[in-house]
Protein backbone atom coordinates (compact mmCIF):
# COMPACT_ATOMS: atom_id res chain seq x y z
CA UNK A 1 0.00 0.00 0.00
CA UNK A 2 1.17 3.39 -1.00
CA UNK A 3 1.25 6.18 1.68
CA UNK A 4 -1.30 8.87 0.67
CA UNK A 5 0.18 12.09 -1.10
CA UNK A 6 -2.11 14.60 0.49
CA UNK A 7 0.89 16.25 1.64
CA UNK A 8 2.29 19.79 1.92
CA UNK A 9 5.93 20.19 0.59
CA UNK A 10 8.39 21.01 3.35
CA UNK A 11 10.27 24.44 3.43
CA UNK A 12 13.68 22.83 4.65
CA UNK A 13 16.75 21.82 2.91
CA UNK A 14 16.84 18.42 1.89
CA UNK A 15 19.44 15.80 3.96
CA UNK A 16 21.98 13.47 2.88
CA UNK A 17 20.49 10.25 3.42
CA UNK A 18 22.16 8.32 6.59
CA UNK A 19 22.10 4.23 5.99
CA UNK A 20 19.37 3.83 7.78
CA UNK A 21 17.32 6.59 4.97
CA UNK A 22 19.54 4.37 2.33
CA UNK A 23 17.15 1.34 3.49
CA UNK A 24 14.07 3.23 3.80
CA UNK A 25 14.91 4.36 0.19
CA UNK A 26 15.77 1.18 -1.42
CA UNK A 27 12.63 -0.25 0.05
CA UNK A 28 10.41 2.44 -1.39
CA UNK A 29 11.78 0.92 -4.66
CA UNK A 30 11.80 -2.16 -4.30
CA UNK A 31 7.93 -2.27 -2.57
CA UNK A 32 6.98 -1.26 -6.05
CA UNK A 33 5.62 -3.04 -8.60
CA UNK A 34 6.51 -4.46 -11.80
CA UNK A 35 6.84 -2.39 -14.19
CA UNK A 36 6.63 0.86 -12.02
CA UNK A 37 9.78 -0.65 -10.28
CA UNK A 38 11.86 -0.82 -13.02
CA UNK A 39 10.52 2.94 -14.43
CA UNK A 40 11.45 4.54 -11.41
CA UNK A 41 14.75 2.75 -10.27
CA UNK A 42 15.94 3.80 -14.28
CA UNK A 43 14.26 7.51 -13.87
CA UNK A 44 16.53 7.95 -10.43
CA UNK A 45 19.61 6.72 -11.82
CA UNK A 46 19.07 8.51 -14.80
CA UNK A 47 18.78 11.76 -12.33
CA UNK A 48 21.76 10.85 -10.10
CA UNK A 49 23.90 10.85 -13.11
CA UNK A 50 22.70 14.27 -14.31
CA UNK A 51 24.68 16.45 -12.16
CA UNK A 52 27.22 15.75 -8.93
CA UNK A 53 24.95 18.29 -6.99
CA UNK A 54 21.98 15.98 -7.26
CA UNK A 55 20.86 14.01 -4.09
CA UNK A 56 18.46 11.39 -2.92
CA UNK A 57 16.46 11.77 -0.03
CA UNK A 58 13.25 10.43 1.58
CA UNK A 59 10.48 12.71 2.86
CA UNK A 60 7.21 11.43 3.15
CA UNK A 61 8.16 8.03 2.35
CA UNK A 62 8.87 9.42 -1.12
CA UNK A 63 12.31 9.57 -3.08
CA UNK A 64 13.15 13.24 -3.62
CA UNK A 65 15.79 14.53 -5.37
CA UNK A 66 17.57 17.57 -4.10
CA UNK A 67 19.88 20.02 -6.33
CA UNK A 68 22.52 21.67 -3.67
CA UNK A 69 20.20 20.93 -0.46
CA UNK A 70 16.89 22.16 -2.53
CA UNK A 71 13.89 19.59 -3.16
CA UNK A 72 13.53 20.14 -6.80
CA UNK A 73 11.93 16.47 -7.84
CA UNK A 74 10.19 13.45 -6.30
CA UNK A 75 9.00 10.09 -7.93
CA UNK A 76 4.99 8.98 -6.77
CA UNK A 77 2.24 7.25 -8.39
CA UNK A 78 -0.94 8.73 -9.25
CA UNK A 79 -3.68 6.68 -6.99
CA UNK A 80 -6.33 6.90 -9.10
CA UNK A 81 -4.61 5.72 -12.46
CA UNK A 82 -1.72 4.08 -11.15
CA UNK A 83 0.48 5.75 -13.68
CA UNK A 84 3.92 6.45 -12.09
CA UNK A 85 5.25 10.49 -12.33
CA UNK A 86 8.00 12.54 -12.17
CA UNK A 87 6.79 15.56 -9.64
CA UNK A 88 8.87 19.00 -10.74
CA UNK A 89 8.58 21.05 -7.45
CA UNK A 90 9.03 24.15 -9.03
CA UNK A 91 7.13 23.04 -12.23
CA UNK A 92 4.96 26.46 -12.29
CA UNK A 93 7.99 27.90 -13.48
CA UNK A 94 8.80 25.99 -15.99
CA UNK A 95 6.85 25.60 -19.62
CA UNK A 96 6.65 22.56 -21.47
CA UNK A 97 3.70 20.68 -23.37
CA UNK A 98 4.51 17.09 -21.24
CA UNK A 99 4.38 19.07 -17.48
CA UNK A 100 1.04 18.62 -16.03
CA UNK A 101 -0.22 21.94 -13.62
CA UNK A 102 -4.01 19.70 -12.11
CA UNK A 103 -4.72 21.27 -9.10
CA UNK A 104 -1.66 21.67 -7.82
CA UNK A 105 -0.44 25.69 -7.15
CA UNK A 106 3.15 24.72 -7.65
CA UNK A 107 3.75 21.40 -8.80
CA UNK A 108 3.67 20.61 -12.07
CA UNK A 109 4.16 16.64 -13.52
CA UNK A 110 5.42 14.58 -16.26
CA UNK A 111 3.81 11.00 -16.62
CA UNK A 112 5.81 8.25 -16.77
CA UNK A 113 4.74 5.16 -19.40
CA UNK A 114 6.49 2.42 -17.31
CA UNK A 115 6.02 -0.24 -20.50
CA UNK A 116 8.30 2.55 -22.60
CA UNK A 117 11.95 4.16 -22.45
CA UNK A 118 12.74 6.82 -20.88
CA UNK A 119 11.80 10.38 -22.24
CA UNK A 120 15.15 11.23 -21.85
CA UNK A 121 14.70 14.47 -24.08
CA UNK A 122 12.26 15.58 -21.61
CA UNK A 123 14.31 14.60 -18.77
CA UNK A 124 16.91 16.34 -19.62
CA UNK A 125 15.10 20.16 -20.69
CA UNK A 126 13.23 19.18 -17.11
CA UNK A 127 16.50 18.74 -15.00
CA UNK A 128 18.51 21.67 -16.96
CA UNK A 129 15.86 24.21 -16.45
CA UNK A 130 14.67 23.35 -12.74
CA UNK A 131 18.78 23.74 -12.09
CA UNK A 132 18.17 27.15 -14.31
CA UNK A 133 15.38 28.04 -11.68
CA UNK A 134 17.05 26.87 -8.80
CA UNK A 135 20.07 29.09 -9.78
CA UNK A 136 18.34 32.33 -10.14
Amino acid sequence: QLPTANCQLPTANCQLPTANMRNQLDECYLRQPEPIQGCFLAVRDYILRHDSDITETLKYGMPFFCYQGQMMWYLWVQRKTQQPYLGVVMGSKLDHPQLIQEKRTRIKILLLDPTADLPTDTLDFLLQKSIEVHQQ
